[in-house]
């Protein structure tokens, strides 16, 4: 008998309420997780949700456990199987990306053949998660400014002090979980939340960290890679030090970038060349670094704060017109949009509460990734690099291993090439001048990876999929969906 034309051609999602865990072998300790059950309930827009138990400490299997949150949309056609996605961070919600972001993480052909599940790491959001301070104290780890004049001994024993009372206020509202939100840890969660939703290789599409957190997977579980997207990738080997280095340079150039499109454009605040541009800039940074613009709201805009405003915007070229309309006010003296972006960036709300704990799961998780040295010789060595690379930005991105110098928590693994050797073909996706993950990062990942695929973006902005253009979109769509990949870069 044929199909009725109103008979779906698809499970609706009631009759696939839940998932059926695969069948493999785990140790004893970890059977209990790689074979739960998991039970999706409808949570609005033709999402469902659940939570899945994974160790607390995977090493120790029985000392306790942690909840991840996911959130998927079914397939709308043809199902492949699962696709997990990681917006970045560290500390960025998959569940929030997906719930609220769906068409921006993925496009329409992704959405018909794969199930699009969002997750939050280990450490953030709707998981369990990190907890340091209330919103008024944020507002002054994040906002509140120095006394004593940058560089100094007695700046760095300022900016220590506070870092210490962070640290020590995620230890005693965190718990154990501050010591297992390492990206290992994460990786195999990964895992395990594959087999729970019953697929026997990971499907993955990983932006900017989330390239970090699935090339570690790629790295420990190469025989259980299935397709491994990686936007914006980070180069796995990368010191602290050199991280900061190479972003200083990337946001100064996509800062060049933006001025000389501005000043070919009307209503640029700026005039004459590129260079006369960007040292009014430094001058700006100079001036409220040495007196700060009071905002409406009492709070004092200073050089750190009006360099993450102009960051933000960076991220993507579409937003340079609002940056424009920044540096206007700025420069006029009004701190309201140069606030206005830091709190965006930040996860602020105009009541003055925070959306979420990203910036508390960002310190976390970085502070047990790379290592770092607070001796304020080497600090001031690496400083100088940092302004030489990006002499009007490089030195508010300074000094930045204050901040994990005396973390609660201390990073134990060793950073190093990823070659995920046995894995089946992994492909990474770079931008030519993306400020964030420089394109430099992609090109060392997809050569580090035994089996790495690199498909080049030439353009502005972080990260390129389903916000460049159809060649990479193509490129995804048909490596995800199809298993295919590039003969060569198709320099997009």
């Amino acid at each position: 008998m044929g199909l009725s034309a109103c008979v779906p051609l698809f499970l609706p999602q009631q009759a696939r309420s839940t998932s059926s865990p695969t069948t493999e072998k785990v140790s004893a300790g970890l059977k209990p997780f790689y074979s739960q059950v998991l039970k999706w309930k409808d949570c609005g827009s033709g999402l469902q949700c659940t939570t899945a138990s994974a160790p607390l400490d995977w090493t120790e299997p029985a000392a306790g456990t942690v909840d991840l949150a996911l959130v998927r949309h079914p397939a709308s056609g043809s199902r492949v199987g699962s696709l997990l996605v990681n917006p970045g961070g560290p500390g960025g919600s998959g569940y929030d990306f997906v719930k609220d972001s769906l068409d921006y993480a993925t496009d329409a052909k992704l959405q018909a053949g794969f199930d699009i599940v969002g997750f939050d790491p280990r450490g953030v959001g709707r998981s369990s998660a990190v907890k340091c301070y209330q919103p008024a104290q944020m507002d002054e780890y994040l906002y509140g400014l120095t006394t004593a004049p940058r560089g100094t001994d007695a700046w760095i024993r300022e900016l220590e002090t506070a870092s210490a009372d962070f640290g020590a206020a995620c230890e005693k509202n965190t718990g154990a979980l501050l010591g297992h939100v390492d990206t290992v840890s994460a990786a195999r969660d990964l895992d395990l939340l594959r087999a729970a939703l019953g697929d026997k290789k990971l499907n993955y599409l990983g932006y900017s960290y989330g390239t970090f957190l699935g090339a570690s997977y790629a790295d420990l579980y190469p025989g259980k890679v299935g397709r491994l997207a990686l936007d914006g990738a980070l180069d796995p080997s990368t010191s602290n030090a050199d991280v900061t280095r190479v972003q200083a340079t990337g946001f100064e150039n996509a800062l060049r970038a933006y001025l000389a499109g501005c000043l070919d454009g009307a209503k640029c605040p700026f005039s004459g060349t590129v260079d006369d541009a960007m040292s009014t800039i430094g001058a700006l940074l100079a001036s409220v670094d040495a007196s700060p613009i009071t905002a409406a709201d009492g709070r004092k805009l200073g050089a750190n704060t009006l360099l993450t405003a102009i960051i933000y915007p960076l991220y993507q070229a579409e937003a340079w017109p609002n940056l424009s309309e920044m540096f206007t006010t700025v420069l006029r003296g009004d701190a309201a949009a140069a606030f206005q972006f830091a709190d965006g960036y930040n996860g602020r709300g105009k009541d003055g509460s925070y959306r979420d704990n990203s910036t508390e799961a960002f310190m976390a998780i970085n502070c047990v990734d790379y290592s770092y040295n607070d001796d304020p010789a080497a600090m001031r060595a690496q400083a100088a690099q940092i302004e030489a690379a990006a002499p009007v930005i490089g030195k508010y991105m300074a000094f930045g291993d204050i901040g994990c110098a005396n973390w609660p928590h201390k990073f134990t693994g060793q950073r190093a090439k990823i070659h995920a050797k046995g894995a089946a073909p992994i492909l990474v996706v770079g931008t030519t001048n993306d400020p964030a993950t420089p394109y430099v990062w992609a090109k060392n990942l997809a050569s580090q990876l035994d089996s790495g695929h690199l498909v080049t973006y030439t353009g502005e902005g972080h990260t390129a999929y389903n916000k460049s253009n159809a060649c990479v979109n193509d490129a995804v769509d048909g490596y995800l969906l199809r298993g295919t990949v590039p003969a060569a870069d198709p320099r997009c």
